[in-house]
């Protein structure tokens, strides 16, 4: 049998798909899910070959949701998403379906279906980072910690320093650790408000107080949060801009 969860807060829209999917007796419906709170649990507790996802539902978003799920099983989004996130749909998932969902576009999403499931890896990580590029996915960070989920809004960052294959998020309520790059960071987060100071660094300018000469052609930042950090030739420069100075 092939396991698949439905995750949308719309309880009709999860009864159109399980209607749909009589049709498919080799499919099995191991969850439902309200919340991207409820799917993750779900994914971690069932494994599922793939799932039924919505974009825009309470507490966290579908693509928030699957950032947190290790090795993301493959997905067929349900959605009334924007036009640029469905084409990033066309090219990495297995397909989007527009709600109301219609019979005839369902079975086409099913038909695409076991070619993607053949594949060993899916491509979630990368409709990730293509629909992380859209502006309504930029406000806030979702990171998980000792198995609780943490919504970070990206006006909290004092600063973001690399570690290792993660970066570490600093906030007043402590340091989280997200599973992304530094170069992701740089390319999404909005450049009036953040900069790269230096190849570990990026700051958040509304944290900024003091900018001092460290020795000749260096040097350093002092944050709000009384942190010290380097700052590069190429970050002095890029700071400078940003504060007018």
């Amino acid at each position: 049998m092939i396991r698949t969860i439905l995750i949308d807060d719309e309880a009709l829209a999860r009864d159109v798909v399980k209607h749909y999917l009589k049709d498919y007796p080799d499919i099995e419906v191991v969850a439902e899910c309200c919340d991207g709170f409820e799917g993750l649990k779900a994914i971690t507790q069932h494994k599922p070959d793939f799932i039924f996802l919505d974009v825009q539902m309470p507490k966290i978003s579908g693509f928030e949701m699957l950032e947190l799920v290790e090795n993301p099983p493959a997905v067929i989004f349900t959605t009334a998403f924007d036009e640029y996130a469905i084409k990033a749909f066309e090219v990495n998932a297995v397909d989007y379906l527009l709600k109301p969902i219609e019979k005839i576009r369902f079975e086409q999403a099913m038909q695409k279906l076991p070619a993607k499931l053949a594949k060993e890896e899916n491509s979630s990580q990368e409709l990730l980072e293509t629909a992380s590029l859209s502006p309504a996915q930029n406000s806030r960070i979702v990171v998980k910690s000792a198995g609780v989920i943490k919504i970070i809004p990206v006006s909290e960052l004092h600063y973001i320093e690399a570690d290792d294959d993660y970066v570490k998020l600093s906030t007043s309520e402590g340091n989280f650790h997200k599973n992304k790059t530094m170069g992701f960071f740089e390319q999404t987060l909005d450049p009036s408000q953040f900069i790269r100071i230096h190849r570990s660094y990026i700051i958040n300018l509304a944290q900024v107080t003091k900018i001092e000469l460290k020795e000749k052609d260096s040097y350093i930042v002092l944050l709000k949060s009384d942190i010290w950090l380097p700052v590069s030739k190429t970050g002095y420069v890029k700071l400078k801009a940003a504060l007018g100075l």
